[in-house]
């Protein structure tokens, strides 16, 4: 890294492991754009709308006060542009080297203390003002990505909703994610929290997604599913990962924001040591969709969302927005499936 780094400089400098791994993953046209260009941020706007898409949630960074990657937030919370409904999701969690395979190098680390929930909180009223924020029951979302890092969740609660009340007149609607497939959420509810996001790719009920090196189990899986010689590389099929997170899916989407994936491949950050999930094409995709959708339309308590993850993770394989090799067959599977 050093000045000038940017996603796409790993996402360019990607390349195929294995026969058939797709990599570099490219925007069409090969259009690196930048965020904290207005233009840029109008025109993503104006796509997503056009294929059925609501709204953006963005992945917000507090670290005791220090913010990370704030610019295009800002620039859209303080300009009113793109007039596009967004929320907020805070990632919570420690910062290290891991999109180069180096956990251990702390950047920046994640720490909470009742002082530091009080600023956030006031930040956070600011944000919840905007009409544009995503509401549910007249009450801004507001995802924690994390909840159980935070020492006393229900204190923290408690500060974000007294005080967007005290400022907004209404509370926030707070959403737990159960981003690593957690058996029981019920503490969560119980804790303060308004609902939960089954959040997806939920990596960790794929076999050995976070050991590294070689593997004997790994070995005979590669060449038999997919005609790799490796035991190091950690390949999962698509249908096979949508099967093994269903299973510990809940019996029905009340109080939940369920998620679809499009896709998971972090090669470009963590090379051979990254997780390919494979064979993930736009019908499998549009299938999912509307399995869910249906789901959570049978559901009696459901909170009328869906998310989608994510419209434009480039290093993680995993976006809707247009690329160089599905061109707009992703935003076309949501177009038909929300009828937009």
């Amino acid at each position: 890294m050093g000045k000038g780094f940017t996603e796409w400089t790993n996402v360019t400098k990607a390349t195929p492991l294995f026969k058939g791994h797709h990599q570099p993953k490219l925007s069409s046209h090969m259009n690196f754009y930048d965020l904290r260009n207005p233009e840029t941020r109008k025109e993503q706007a104006i796509l997503a709308a056009q294929y059925g898409i609501e709204g953006f949630a963005y992945n917000h960074y507090w670290f005791k006060g220090k913010r990370l990657l704030e610019k295009p937030f800002n620039d859209v919370l303080n300009s009113g542009e793109p007039d596009f409904p967004f929320c907020l999701i805070w990632a919570n969690e420690t910062w290290s080297k891991r999109w180069l395979g180096e956990e251990k190098e702390i950047l920046i680390k994640q720490e909470y203390s009742p002082e530091d929930d009080i600023g956030h909180a006031c930040y956070l009223a600011k944000a919840f003002r905007d009409k544009r924020y995503i509401r549910i029951n007249e009450r801004p979302v507001f995802t924690i990505y994390r909840p159980n890092n935070l020492p006393d969740n229900s204190a923290t609660i408690d500060t974000i909703k007294s005080i967007a009340l005290k400022e907004n007149g209404v509370k926030p609607f707070l959403v737990a994610s159960n981003s690593h497939a957690m058996p029981d959420t019920a503490h969560l509810l119980q804790n303060g929290f308004d609902g939960i996001f089954n959040f997806r790719p939920q990596l960790g009920v794929l076999p050995g997604t976070f050991t590294d090196g070689f593997d004997k189990r790994r070995l005979m899986n590669n060449l038999w599913k997919y005609k790799v010689f490796s035991g190091n590389y950690k390949i999962y099929g698509y249908k096979t990962a949508l099967n093994l997170m269903t299973e510990v899916e809940p019996e029905s989407f009340d109080k939940i924001i369920p998620c679809v994936f499009v896709g998971w491949d972090n090669t470009a950050r963590r090379g051979a040591n990254g997780i390919v999930i494979k064979n993930n094409e736009p019908n499998l995709f549009e299938a999912e969709l509307m399995r869910v959708k249906k789901k959570l339309e049978c559901s009696g308590d459901n909170l009328g969302m869906i998310f989608v993850n994510a419209w434009n993770e480039w290093a993680e394989g995993n976006y809707l927005d247009f690329d160089n090799m599905h061109h707009y067959a992703y935003l076309d599977s949501i177009k038909k499936v929300t009828g937009k």
